[in-house]
């Protein structure tokens, strides 16, 4: 595995990856668990496209994605777009499927990564309160390197690893275990951060004091997280890698925090701020679709949205051909090769 990465079809050639989408889920489930007999086929009505975004509705058609075929039209489009690698993050407790990953590729010829490990607390399975640090970890290791949830799809990524707010201790554990797990397989380690500013640097210290390799370690959802230019260069100089991953969300209501939502101009002028500082290689972008309603099938931009809008608008914006490479295809390039 070292000095390759390794897609559902198995192990490739790094050089081959191109430009990747380094948080997306093709599949998931959200829906509770008193809700899970509801009708979700169809796809959610684009007519309640706003309400949607914005959590003013509730649609089980929109917050679970099990169809394999929207998932594959989906990928070719951002194929055709001129895109190549998904790091599809759909793990333990949102309704992982890796068997239809390996049928999104071969149809769509699109490269797909995938994650391993725990969602946050609320999603997990209550039978997890029970197990130790060394449990979770043997179960990322043998995700990555023999096959994940009952298959012989193997993870080429730890993570998306979930944390909320307040920080639980399960979650912790499971985290201490992607710790181990990133340095048994060489792999890089993703974490869903939790909803609070402060939450990252107490993530750094933790993973400082558990050995994990930082420039390995992907602290993602930046844009609805931190709001400062002191806790984000401090971020930026712990050597942590840095994602964007919320491209496309232009509507200033967040629906899962009080915040104010940047969008994607003050995303690209946040993350011109880092590279003038030195940090370009600790920056990677993404979508994070998990809304069927901003699938392009239901009227919204889909996985193509940073291939045709937000990277010309970095050229426009001064960005150098030079940088829109190193973000989108050598950063993630790297972490996506074991080592």
């Amino acid at each position: 595995m070292r000095r390759k990465a390794q897609t559902v079809l198995g192990l490739v050639d790094p050089a081959t990856l191109g430009q990747t989408l380094m948080h997306e889920h093709l599949f998931w489930d959200f829906v509770q668990p008193g809700r899970q007999d509801e009708s979700s086929t169809g796809g959610p009505d684009p007519r309640d496209y706003w309400k949607l975004l914005m959590g003013g509705a509730a649609d089980p058609r929109d917050i679970r994605q099990k169809d394999r075929g929207v998932a594959a039209r989906e990928a070719a489009r951002m194929v055709e777009a001129g895109g190549r690698t998904i790091v599809e993050l759909t793990i333990g407790g949102i309704g992982p499927d890796p068997e239809g990953l390996m049928e999104v590729s071969r149809e769509s010829n699109a490269h797909i990564v995938m994650g391993c490990g725990h969602y946050v607390e609320d999603c997990q399975d209550p039978g997890n309160h029970n197990r130790t640090i060394e449990s979770f970890a043997q179960e990322m290791i043998d995700q990555v390197q023999l096959g994940a949830w009952g298959t012989q799809v193997r993870a080429g990524i730890v993570g998306e690893i979930g944390c909320q707010w307040p920080w639980t201790d399960l979650e912790k554990r499971v985290l201490a275990a992607a710790v181990i797990a990133q340095q048994e397989t060489g792999a890089a380690l993703t974490i869903h951060p939790a909803r609070h500013e402060d939450h990252p640097w107490m993530l750094i210290e933790f993973l400082r004091e558990h050995g994990a390799d930082l420039s390995r370690t992907i602290i993602d959802h930046i844009d609805r997280t931190i709001f400062d230019d002191d806790r984000l260069f401090r971020l930026a100089d712990s050597g942590v890698v840095l994602e964007w991953d919320l491209f496309g969300l232009e509507n200033t209501y967040y629906a899962l925090a009080d915040i104010d939502m940047p969008n994607d101009g003050m995303r690209i002028r946040t993350i011109r701020r880092l590279i003038d500082r030195g940090h370009l290689g600790q920056i990677v972008i993404s979508h994070d679709i998990c809304n069927a309603i901003r699938l392009a099938e239901f009227g919204g931009h889909g996985y193509t949205h940073i291939q045709q809008k937000v990277l010309p608008h970095m050229g426009k914006r001064g960005y150098s051909g030079d940088e829109i490479n190193a973000i989108m295809i050598d950063n993630p390039r790297r972490l996506l090769t074991f080592v």
